[in-house]
Order: C-alpha cells, then structure tokens, then sequence
C-alpha cells in the first residue's frame, strides 16, 4: 500500500494519531495479510513561511504520521523539502515517488542493503546548556547540505517558549543551544507549517524527519 494523506486531517491531528494505526490494521485485515507492506508520506511544507517559532496543526499531523511507524511492516516518506506554499499538491512528485520506491525495497522486498529513510530522532540528553540528539537511519553520515548550521532547530526551557537555537553536527550526532536558554528541556526541528528549505538530511540525500522532544 502507497497512502499519501493527512492534508484534511490536519485540524485533528491528535484524533489521526489513532485513526492511522487502525486504517493499517482494518486493511491488513480484510486483505488477510498480517505484514502487508504499508508505506506513506508525510505531509509536505505547505502554505506561508512563518519567521518564528509557533504552534503549527501540520507539524502536529506530521508527528501523528512519524509515530504509526510503531507499527511493523511500514515506512515514511518524508516530504518536508519538497511542497509549496500555494499547492496543497506539489508538482515536483518524482522525488517523492523515488522515495517510495527506496521505501518499498526495505520494506516490501527485503533489501536490507537500501537506505531507504532520512534521520529519525531516537534520544536526547541534556548536559549543561546544549541538548544532544542521537538519530536512526543516519546512513553514511549526517549532514548539513548547505554550511556548518541547521536551520529550523528551536529550543525551550519547561515553560516551553521556544527560541531559534544554533544546531551542529558533531559526530553524527545533532548539538542544539542557545545563549537565551540556560537549562533547556525542549527541542523543535521544522515545527512549522512550511519550514522553508530545510538543510538536515543524510549523506544519502534523504530529508530528516520534522520532530519534537518529549
């Protein structure tokens, strides 16, 4: 299965959360195919760039997408670097049909070889004032594509009033702080509706996934 949706959902993105993993099951059931191969996209940046930090259902409806690979069997394909702000349907689809394509020889064909997905966040430690982030599908290495910065990376203490951070890559690892936050609790990557030209990808060219810290 190929399921690129989400875009109605976006103003309930809690209530996706659940209805994701239950469309999965209902199909694998009625086809009576336990492992049916699942794969989808995540929604694209989509609509006006915002310039600060702020509170976006699409980046919700993207965590909702990003936490159904629970389930066995599925893959994401991140799409964060290829909408547009004008077209809730981006024209520049053959990435994003070579993104599923990678997906489908992991998952549908068991090639174990592919690099089929871009960073997923998996921990993170605080020590003093900088927040580390350890990553899953790293591939052959994490990379900024454009400069030593990451952009989109935003930072909070535990009132959670998020502030654009500094983000570096040191050791295949992600470093997040900010001078205007000393004990940080929270991090935000491309927690917006359109995180225009985001630069977080592997070495293999595939996007991170948006995210926050829990």
């Amino acid at each position: 299965v190929l399921w690129y949706q989400g875009e109605s959902n976006a103003d309930r993105p809690e209530e996706y959360e659940q209805l994701l993993p239950v469309l999965v099951n209902d199909w694998r059931s009625k086809w009576g195919q336990p492992e049916l191969p699942f794969l989808y996209a995540q929604l694209p940046n989509f609509m006006e760039v915002d310039y600060s930090p702020s509170e976006s259902q699409w980046a919700q409806l993207r965590e909702s997408q990003l936490k159904a690979l629970r389930i066995n069997k599925t893959a994401m394909v991140v799409t964060i670097d290829l909408g547009e702000w004008n077209d809730i349907h981006p024209g520049n689809k053959r990435p994003i049909g070579d993104r599923f394509a990678l997906a489908a020889q992991h998952v549908a064909y068991n090639d174990k070889s592919v690099v089929y997905s871009g960073p997923i966040l998996t921990s993170s430690s605080v020590i003093n004032n900088k927040v580390t982030l350890s990553f899953n599908h790293i591939g052959d290495g994490l990379i900024s594509k454009d400069g030593e910065y990451l952009r989109w990376f935003a930072i909070a203490d535990e009132d959670k009033c998020f502030v654009w951070a500094n983000a570096i890559i040191k050791d295949d690892k992600v470093e997040v702080w900010s001078d205007e936050i000393l004990h940080p609790v929270y991090v935000r990557y491309a927690w917006a509706d359109n995180p225009e030209e985001v630069n977080f990808y592997n070495k293999e060219g595939l996007p991170a996934s948006p995210f926050q810290t829990q």
